[in-house]
């Protein structure tokens, strides 16, 4: 999957101002522009399917005034600015509240970020709430099927658009997870070549985005269960045969999760076994060095005994010939380490 744009810097890039961009389309025709505010309004009864997506929801006074203008809730409202919520769906009859999470990488921190996308689905139109105003998003290939004639998303109603913009999201989970599943490859072979204390900060980094990401991404699972059992009635049967296939994917996404937080439990034990094993060979390099040095403190010490008479003393070949033992000590004693592969 492309990841241009979405792995990068600008995925932390807000914009001060709140932008609202409106497709407007059927299977003829379509309209893409940024409108006003007070422009929303137009389209809430359009025959036409209408698209409105919001970048960035800092401005609580905009995105309470849009939601008024199409009759939703206020806790709605409150829900969507508040970008702490985790995913669900609530059913308001007239229209569906979903929130998700997309995840983005930032290359140059090598952290994932988490981004609510809230959705309202309508009978005519659907509402998306993003927190950042991306140069590229998730979305973009949403966008290129609606600017194409005779795509399905042309023909189709509401609801299949939202199972289009969820899709793109759900997919990119996948992206992310390839991603987090690198890092994680990197930690192990860190691991296993030479670990250090840096070593132990990249495995609980790595440990926390393994749970961040399932914290967040299990409920959506329930979320694309509800969608392709058909509890509403703006999700029509052949849209609920496209949200089982999306129940589908976010199981195969907890799978790769569940994987690679098995492989995180196992980093730990490969951790500390390298770390003994690395202990291992400089305790083994100590007692070979001690074992050799052994031998010969075994004979300085005999010739430094303070006794009158001892022969070798007035000896003329003593002193070579002490030499001449230790080293051959030495040498069999390496000899006998190397036919071993002591080292």
């Amino acid at each position: 999957m492309r990841r241009k744009g979405l792995i990068s810097s600008t995925a932390e890039k807000e914009r001060k101002k709140v932008k609202i961009t409106a497709f407007d389309f059927d299977e003829k025709q379509y309209t893409e522009k940024d409108i006003p505010l007070n422009q929303c309004i137009i389209y809430k009864d359009k025959p036409t399917v209408t698209w409105i997506n919001v970048d960035g929801i800092h401005d609580q006074a905009a995105v309470k005034q849009l939601c008024s203008c199409y009759g939703l809730n206020e806790l709605v409202a409150e829900q969507i600015i508040d970008n702490t919520q985790k995913p669900k769906i609530e059913d308001f009859g007239e229209y569906l509240f979903i929130i998700l999470k997309m995840f983005l990488y930032n290359k140059e921190t090598s952290t994932i970020i988490s981004e609510q996308i809230s959705l309202i689905v309508g009978p005519s139109y659907v509402i998306t709430f993003q927190e950042r105003d991306l140069e590229d998003d998730v979305f973009d290939a949403v966008r290129k099927r609606i600017r194409t004639p005779g795509t399905k998303v042309r023909n189709s109603r509401p609801d299949y658009l939202a199972y289009r913009l969820i899709d793109a999201i759900i997919d990119y989970y996948f992206a992310i997870l390839e991603v987090t599943g690198e890092q994680i490859e990197k930690v192990e072979q860190e691991a296993i070549s030479h670990p250090n204390k840096s070593t132990l900060i990249h495995m609980q980094r790595a440990r926390k985005e393994m749970i961040f990401l399932r914290k967040a991404i299990w409920p959506v699972r329930e979320i694309m269960n509800s969608l392709q059992r058909g509890e509403s009635k703006l999700i029509s049967v052949d849209v609920q045969k496209h949200m089982r296939t999306l129940y589908e994917h976010t199981i195969q996404v907890m799978d790769n999760i569940e994987t690679l937080r098995d492989t995180m439990s196992s980093l730990l034990d490969i951790y500390l076994s390298s770390i003994s094993n690395k202990l291992n060979e400089v305790m083994k390099i100590l007692t070979m060095i001690s074992t050799i040095f052994m031998p010969l403190t075994f004979l300085v010490g005999i010739y430094g005994m303070n006794f009158r008479y001892i022969p070798e003393f007035d000896w003329a070949y003593g002193y070579p010939m002490v030499w001449l033992i230790m080293l051959t000590i030495v040498a069999a004693m390496l000899y006998f380490f190397k036919k071993r592969n002591w080292f």
